[in-house]
């Protein structure tokens, strides 16, 4: 994987935590492969599962000169405990269905807000963190757009964002970047349904967005289902220089520069 990617022209690779495990297996790639840097965190729907005290495990690995960002870390209300009892009672008899009461959505909506309070500690810890240590933040968000913003709003300043996988709108794109934060594009930009993302890719500022993997997942077209690798950002950025009618280098150039000057590689 490390040799395509060399051979796609993809020199440095940051490699991503989820969770603790997944954080120190991405410190341990990092420190054993001299092109692989680490970033550290917890995502916001595995708040249910993660043990209490995450800080301060994350603040020991984020002590590695290999870490340089803290993430990923946001909000996600995509699959909120409501929707979940939904679809439950979906699969349930008809008639049963028609049993539901108001004390459930109440229940249900008291489980929304916990959950959703959950993820908000454990961003604003990540956010504090990233402050204390010096680091910038990769930023998840879905479907929570609204209380994203409103909670990284206290640190304008004092740390800057990427949203990762971007997916949204021209305006939502130039809020973040009036903010002060970056944008990251995947191989959605390739896919037949992605034109709108693509649109944006060749409208904002060259030194305000850069290309990723969201590695397994979002592989580009022709390897659309497979599983993405690094050397796939290539693709990814070979499609934004076609819509923005440039070439290649200068999408190459602004991306890894602008990436250099958020991670800080020579931290490590």
């Amino acid at each position: 994987m490390l040799e395509r990617a060399t051979a796609a022209g993809v020199t440095r690779i940051i490699t991503i935590g989820t969770s603790l495990e997944s954080s120190r297996r991405a410190v341990e790639l990092a420190e054993k492969y001299p092109n692989i840097f680490a970033v550290i965190g917890v995502h916001p729907t595995y708040v249910e599962e993660s043990q209490e005290d995450v800080i301060d495990p994350l603040r020991e690995l984020a002590k590695s000169p290999r870490v340089v960002a803290i993430g990923e870390t946001g909000l996600d209300y995509h699959r909120l405990p409501s929707l979940e009892l939904a679809k439950e009672r979906k699969a349930q008899v008809f008639a049963k269905a028609l049993q539901t009461t108001t004390e459930d959505q109440i229940e249900a909506d008291i489980h929304d807000g916990a959950y959703k309070s959950k993820q908000a500690s454990l961003f604003e810890q990540q956010l504090e963190l990233a402050v204390e240590m010096g680091l910038n933040v990769v930023i998840h968000q879905r479907d929570a757009w609204e209380d994203t913003l409103a909670l990284m709003q206290p640190y304008g300043g004092k740390l800057r964002g990427v949203f990762h996988c971007f997916g949204g709108t021209l305006e939502q794109a130039k809020e973040v970047i009036d903010l002060d934060h970056l944008v990251s594009f995947t191989g959605i930009v390739t896919f037949k349904n992605g034109a709108a993302v693509r649109d944006v890719a060749a409208q904002l500022p060259l030194w305000k967005f850069m290309v990723e993997t969201d590695c397994p997942y979002l592989a580009p077209v022709p390897f659309r289902g497979k599983r993405c690798e690094p050397a796939h950002t290539r693709i990814v950025a070979e499609t934004i220089a076609a819509a923005r009618g440039i070439a290649l280098d200068e999408i190459a150039e602004a991306t890894s520069a602008t990436a250099e000057a958020f991670f800080r590689f020579k931290r490590a």
